[in-house]
């Protein structure tokens, strides 16, 4: 989308000079003699940016731009003031002009400070959106348990505290990164900028490069200086995951860092201070690799001053479907699907499976069944056979009646295994060898029964 600038100034050559040049560079352009007239345009239309002169008039430039509450409306103002007025400049920076260019000036500079202007606007909308958007989902991290409202609530309090370092515990799948995101950009941090790096990814001269940067001949292929992620991320957030996996040489050299808010690049000699938010995580045993040896302790006391532990999603009751519902909403844009739930008996079996890859197995479990052609709603036959493995017994109240009458258990004892066996024989023998009607004779679903037939060599 074309961006569009407003030039505010009393001179019509300067107007009609700055508009031509403007229009060639492929702005959309408007213009106002009178700071009145500006107010008027940008009330009717508000611009991406104004070129605003001070000296106006009835009311000055300043007036105007003290009248325009700039940071609210995201409009970013460049400053023209008359050559040697600093004062000025430094008074327009202060209501919330970007930048200032003194005349007489020329159009290559104005044309490289509205560049730069513009990049920071976007830069700026970009964050306040984010903010706005992981804001709200500290109250709407998706989850009605108990220990989820507790992790919402908790991570609302360190976003307002100083902490320094937070530890963010959990299973793999848990949604540690979405903690660690809610928890930056609900925090007077938002918009600075986040980091974020997995330490069990790269090797320890990478991973040191990255986070501490390098200086130029540090090593064979540092052609150049680099700034790592703790000075990219300076006055921000840097989220390491994965921590229980870095290397214990790396280990020390974050601990100085943590402790004296200082760190030399790789092949630097020079100290560089930082004020980050470290917010660690990950799925280990950090007391446990501790006491053996792989982790260090001070590190550790250093990096839990304010822990965060994500409960793993069998222990979160109903959140299964809660988050089960959100997934559909969420595929039913994707896939330009309309699902409306979940059958009942599906229910049943989301609600009784282990989880052990979580809330990211359950969204691949829903991603699949929208992919199948189905009508309103999942039904057990859309869920994968690993889901399916783990159904849930029939509730007692709902169970067909099963004779047993025949049936003898030698003094040797019997195998589950073997009566599954002559089950599924006997349900092939009924179904003249029709395996779906096998299949549906043993309430199981088809693929299942075929997993058996090949276990018991019938297949």
């Amino acid at each position: 989308m074309t961006q569009k600038i407003l030039v505010v100034d009393d001179e019509k050559l300067i107007r009609w000079t700055l508009e031509q040049h403007l229009v060639k560079e492929g702005y959309e352009v408007a213009s106002a003699e009178s700071a009145e007239k500006g107010l008027a345009l940008i009330n009717e239309d508000p611009p991406d940016l104004v070129l605003l002169d001070n000296r106006l008039p009835e009311m000055t430039g300043l007036e105007l731009l003290e009248k325009l509450n700039v940071q609210e409306r995201g409009i970013m103002v460049i400053m023209i003031t008359a050559y040697g007025m600093v004062e000025t400049a430094v008074k327009a920076m202060k209501h919330g002009a970007y930048d200032y260019i003194s005349k007489p000036f020329n159009l290559e500079e104005i044309t490289f400070v509205i560049k730069k202007a513009l990049e920071a606007g976007s830069l700026r909308t970009q964050v306040k959106q984010l903010r706005q958007e992981f804001s709200s989902k500290v109250d709407t991290i998706i989850g009605e348990s108990d220990e989820m409202m507790k992790v919402k609530n908790l991570i609302l309090k360190i976003a307002k505290s100083d902490a320094t370092t937070v530890l963010i515990q959990g299973e793999s799948g848990t949604g540690k990164e979405l903690v660690a995101k809610a928890l930056h950009y609900s925090s007077a941090r938002a918009d600075q900028p986040f980091m974020a790096i997995n330490c069990a990814a790269l090797p320890v001269t990478l991973l040191e490069s990255e986070l501490m940067g390098h200086e130029k001949g540090a090593f064979t292929d540092a052609k150049t200086s680099k700034k790592g992620l703790f000075e990219l991320a300076d006055g921000g957030t840097v989220f390491l995951d994965e921590i229980g996996d870095m290397d214990m040489s790396m280990q020390a050299k974050l601990l100085r860092m943590l402790e004296e808010k200082t760190f030399k690049r790789v092949g630097g000699v020079k100290d560089i201070k930082v004020n980050v938010r470290l917010v660690s995580a990950t799925n280990q045993e950090l007391l446990k690799a501790m006491r053996e040896g792989g982790f260090r302790k001070d590190l550790y006391y250093r990096l839990q001053v304010v822990p965060i532990y994500l409960p793993a999603l069998r222990d979160r009751g109903q959140d299964v479907l809660v988050l089960a519902r959100h997934f559909i909403e969420y595929f039913n844009k994707e896939c330009h699907k309309n699902v409306l739930g979940i059958s009942k008996e599906a229910e049943q079996i989301l609600l009784s499976h282990h989880w052990p890859g979580n809330v990211r197995e359950l969204k691949n479990v829903i991603e699949r069944a929208m992919i199948l052609d189905i009508d309103s709603e999942i039904l057990p036959e859309h869920l994968s056979p690993d889901i399916l493995e783990g159904r849930p017994a029939t509730s007692a109240s709902s169970l067909t009646p099963v004779s047993l009458e025949g049936l003898v258990i030698p003094d040797s004892g019997l195998s589950i295994e073997d009566v599954e066996n002559a089950l599924v024989r006997k349900a092939l023998d009924m179904a003249n060898g029709n395996q779906t009607r096998a299949a549906q004779l043993l309430k199981m679903p088809r693929d299942a029964f075929r997993r058996r037939m090949k276990r018991f060599g019938i297949i």
